[in-house]
């Protein structure tokens, strides 16, 4: 005997109730089971669209026995004999309850010809032992019998109804309130419990058989009338029926279980679709700022200044656009890259494939457009700085070409006019010698003015190649100096020849007058010399230079006794020439002593304007050289202290006894500091603005420059940005993976531990021993050095090794290192449990056609599955029904989802 033929005779044996045998005698129990069983075999025949209407009589010719069989067995029995004779029938009942048999089920005293026959006892006999088999025997509660485990679900789900008291399967249904307490206790929106009375079992009996054949797709396989006129109902009746209960309300709870699994699996996908989306949202926004932003930068450079006024207003914008403009780029930039880290960590956590952008739109590749924009902010500020110097230098230029040119026609003019005033045709003789000699002197000064003449035309040249603004204006002012230096060559010929002629009547020489032109001239020389340079401009761009100046300036006073003395020669000379001389002029010098005199004053009122001028320039100077030593000071205080943040950021703030949540508000404390001095950081920009006002272009003072002091700043922001990202990252993976805080500290205590370069890698020797201390057994050393060997077997650690390093690069990162612990320590969802969980919704079929979706899963992510899934092409296809395998595949695989 089977050991469910055993606990259903244990059962029976054990109760003071009739026999099987005497029951199946009793006229009404047979009436009911066979009206009950024909319903449950039509319950399960309709789904081939096969209807009976006697047991007794429908399975004869064992053909029906057999699809019946087939259906809630799910298997196949042995091909069918085709023929109408009894030998057929026969031999095909034979075939079903060999079938039967095979399932562990011992028929004894059911034979084939009974059934054939039409022995209804022997066919109702056999028909409550398939139910037994296929339908009872499957329950099991808290370890009990099939019926009993049946009758202790019915205990427990009636538990709390009044007036229900169930304690077998035959009295304790006959009014019909523990049927209508079975669909409250599921459905309570399809009974109204409270007001129904146990006096009116009838109706009880009957308003519970019509709302589970409506709505729970039971059909009615009793009679109302008959249970509850009979004294003692049919217990296999009642516990067939009891079990179609058990089956629909437990496929219900295991429909609900899977539609909560794939509503957790299609939010995390959908919440990953956001985020991928707002990824390329704001890459996008930030590549087209930077390709828009670098060449406005550009043009700064590409088109030439014409003036220093023009150079300063683009420094200004320049400083404008990197303290206000770009700003709040680097800030989304940094949300951009620890948005993407964020995604790639839930996308791992949830067993998706790895998120990558569009071509274009990598984290490298904004990395790279960041640097060129970043390149071109320097190649522009390092433009306009030598702009700025260029156009000064060409200003002193101009002013110096200006002096000179100014100087220069002053004494053209000037000596044409003593060449044009000079009257030889009524100079005596003493005159024309005179007038011989003093042009031969006036080689010397020819020659010195043609010097200043090569001087002007040189600064003119210099000007020119350097793009200066007034070039045409200073190429026309150099050759009109070029001509007024001809028109002089030809005055200067004639007024010779003019000599020449005259010079046989006139050839007295006055040697006191030469003798006082050969003084007066040098000396007049030095004077406009020396006038000129006090008058010279001078830009310096150090105390040093300004020193220089003061030296040879210091330099020049010293010599001033030594031409006044030369001065009081002249002066004596020029007495003594008045003694001897009755009439006339000095005929070899335009010079006199009155107008040396002057320039002699105006040298010496020079003198102390330029001792202020350079006492000026040095207080100039010493407050350029403060200003660089105040910057100094700051960027270096600033440089310190970033450098210390940036060690509180990586060995301060992940102490030993900090939880995650802690290191977390730490380090956002950690951030909210770092703002606060952001003063501190304006104020360098603020000295930075000052000393490029000033020129000021080196500072020793200080290895330290602005941009280094924005990288420093911008970096320290990224680090607290990164460690309270990984943080972050830390705590997500605890909480999504079910694994407490310690395990994630141990983790990185021991990942940290082996990573001797902080570079957040480790080599796979490394990784062996940081497994190894974590107590994961893993091979020895000798068969890891010897991998390639041709006879080496695949180890289990270099299995491990294609899980975090699958590109085989000798590296394994810290996130890889996480995911492969975390795998190690929780489970996760898989393809395999999402195919599992659409099976149930579909009823074992291998589709789901789009109303089962709606119905058992929310509206929104019915919509989201049934636009995604494609057409089910499985010969056993219904018009609209879909492929949830390929589905559940794709949503753990390289695909659009």
């Amino acid at each position: 005997m089977s050991e469910l033929d055993h606990d259903n005779s244990s059962d029976e044996s054990e109760s003071e109730e009739p026999t099987e045998k005497e029951g199946l005698l009793d006229p009404a129990w047979e009436r009911q089971q066979a009206k009950t069983f024909t319903a449950w075999c039509n319950s399960h025949l309709r789904k081939l669209g096969i209807h009976i209407e006697s047991v007794a009589q429908d399975f004869r010719s064992g053909v029906n026995l057999v699809k019946l069989l087939e259906v809630i067995s799910g298997g196949e029995i042995a091909r069918l004999e085709t023929g109408k004779m009894r030998i057929h029938k026969v031999n095909n009942v034979k075939k079903a309850l060999d079938f039967v048999a095979s399932k562990g089920v011992n028929l004894i005293g059911i034979g084939a010809e009974e059934i054939v026959d039409g022995n209804l006892k022997m066919t109702l006999g056999m028909i409550w032992t398939i139910i037994l088999r296929f339908a009872i025997q499957d329950i099991s509660v808290e370890e009990m019998s099939a019926k009993e485990g049946l009758l202790l679900w019915c205990q427990k789900k009636t538990a709390p109804y009044k007036n229900v008291n169930v304690t077998n399967f035959h009295t304790s249904f006959k009014d019909g309130l523990a049927f209508c307490a079975l669909i409250h206790r599921h459905r309570p929106d399809l009974i109204d419990y409270n007001h129904l009375r146990k006096d009116n079992a009838v109706y009880n009996l009957q308003y519970a058989f019509e709302v589970a054949e409506k709505e729970l797709d039971i059909p009615i396989m009793l009679d109302a009338n008959d249970i509850a006129s009979t004294m003692r109902p049919d217990e296999r009746a009642i516990m067939t029926y009891v079990s179609s209960y058990y089956h629909a309300f437990a496929s219900s709870q295991q429909a609900s279980q899977a539609a909560n699994r794939i509503c957790k699996v299609l939010n995390v996908n959908q919440e990953n679709e956001t985020l991928m989306e707002e990824y390329e949202s704001l890459a996008s926004g930030l590549l087209e700022w930077i390709e828009h932003m670098i060449p406005w930068i550009d043009q700064m450079r590409e088109q030439r200044a014409s003036s220093i006024s023009e150079v300063k207003a683009r420094l200004e914008e320049f400083r404008t656009y990197r303290l206000t403009v770009k700003p709040p780029k680097t800030e989304e930039k940094g949300k951009l890259i620890t948005d993407y880290n964020t995604l790639q960590t839930k996308l791992r956590l949830s067993n998706r494939p790895a998120f990558l952008p569009s071509e274009g739109k990598l984290i490298n590749d904004i990395e790279r457009a960041w640097d060129n924009l970043e390149t071109t902010e320097r190649g522009v500020e390092q433009h306009l700085m030598s702009e700025l110097i260029r156009l000064q230098r060409l200003e002193h230029l101009f002013a110096r070409f200006s002096q000179k040119c100014d100087s220069l026609a002053a004494w053209i003019t000037e000596t044409k006019a003593f060449f044009k005033k000079d009257n030889i045709a009524e100079a005596d003789l003493n005159e024309l010698l005179g007038k011989i000699k003093s042009d031969d002197a006036f080689d010397t000064d020819m020659g010195i003015h043609r010097e200043r003449l090569d001087q002007i035309a040189n600064l003119a040249q210099d000007m020119v190649q350097q793009g200066f603004s007034k070039a045409a204006e200073v190429a026309a002012r150099s050759q009109a100096m070029n001509g007024l230096w001809e028109n002089l060559l030809v005055a200067r010929t004639k007024h010779r020849e003019d000599l020449e002629t005259a010079r046989e009547t006139q050839e007295k020489i006055d040697t006191m007058r030469l003798e006082f032109a050969k003084k007066a001239n040098p000396f007049n020389n030095w004077l406009e010399g020396a006038r000129e340079d006090l008058l010279d401009t001078f830009v310096c761009h150090s105390i040093d230079e300004v020193n220089s100046l003061v030296t040879a300036h210091e330099e020049f006073k010293a010599c001033l006794p030594e031409f006044h003395q030369i001065f009081l020669d002249i002066q004596q000379l020029q007495q003594e020439i008045d003694v001897v001389a009755t009439f006339g002029s000095n005929p070899y010098t335009n010079l006199e002593v009155d107008s040396l005199g002057t320039k002699w004053n105006e040298l010496l009122q020079l003198i102390p304007q330029r001792d202020q001028l350079l006492q000026d320039a040095l207080v100039k100077e010493k407050k350029k050289d403060e200003l660089r030593k105040t910057f100094a000071n700051h960027a270096n205080w600033f440089a310190n202290w970033t450098a210390e943040e940036q060690t509180k950021i990586s060995e301060s703030t992940m102490g030993p006894d900090l939880s995650l949540n802690e290191q977390l508000a730490y380090l956002g404390e950690l951030l909210e500091e770092v703002e606060g001095y952001k003063p501190q950081y304006e104020e360098l920009e603020n000295l930075n603005k000052m000393i490029q006002n000033e020129v000021i272009f080196n500072n020793p003072y200080c290895k330290h420059t602005m941009e280094s002091l924005n990288v420093s700043w911008e970096e320290l922001h990224n680090s607290v940005a990164r460690q309270k990202n990984a943080v972050e990252n830390q705590i997500l993976v605890r909480d999504s993976k079910g694994i407490n805080e310690e395990q994630v500290k141990e983790m990185k205590s021991a990942f940290d531990h082996f990573d001797k370069n902080d570079d957040g890698r480790l080599d796979h020797f490394e990784f062996r021993a940081c497994l190894v201390s974590l107590g994961y057994n893993v091979d020895t050393e000798e068969h890891l050095v010897n991998h390639n060997a041709d006879n080496d077997r695949h180890s289990d650690f270099e299995r491990v090794l294609q899980m975090v390093d699958p590109d085989m690069t000798g590296q394994v990162t810290f996130n890889a290192f996480m995911d492969f612990m975390t795998q190690e320590a929780s489970d996760m969802d898989t393809a395999e449990q999402i195919i599992a969980s659409f099976r149930v919704l579909a009823g074992d079929k291998r589709y789901i056609t789009p109303e089962e979706i709606r119905r058992e899963l929310p509206a929104h992510q019915a919509e989201y599955c049934i636009a995604r899934m494609s057409p089910y092409e499985g010969h056993d296809a219904v018009p609209g029904s879909l492929d949830y395998m390929s589905f559940a595949t794709a949503l753990y695989g390289q695909s659009d989802l």
